[in-house]
């Protein structure tokens, strides 16, 4: 069963997932204006910089889903590697 925390936890983690996607969305759009109005000029270093630290941070979202995915079917007397989702309804 998930307790409060947990229940908590997983919909930050949702919550800063869709931030970082959306971070990663709208630096793109401002790339792209950017780059469009300065030419040359255009700092792409620093873009692609950014875009990488998007990357990192929501590997890291990722990596935390799991480990809390892990620990809630640990707690319910389950091994995270055996679980499988089926596709076919009852």
């Amino acid at each position: 069963m998930v307790t409060s925390v947990e229940s908590e936890a997983r919909k930050a983690l949702g919550r800063l997932k869709r931030a970082l996607e959306k971070g990663r969305r709208e630096l793109r759009a401002l790339e792209g204006a950017i780059r469009t109005a300065e030419g040359e000029d255009f700092p792409a270093a620093a873009y692609e910089e950014a875009e990488r630290a998007l990357g990192e941070l929501l590997g890291f979202s990722e990596e935390e889903g799991h480990r809390l995915q892990a620990k809630v079917l640990e707690r319910g007397g389950l091994e995270p590697g055996r679980v499988r989702r089926s596709s076919s309804g009852p």
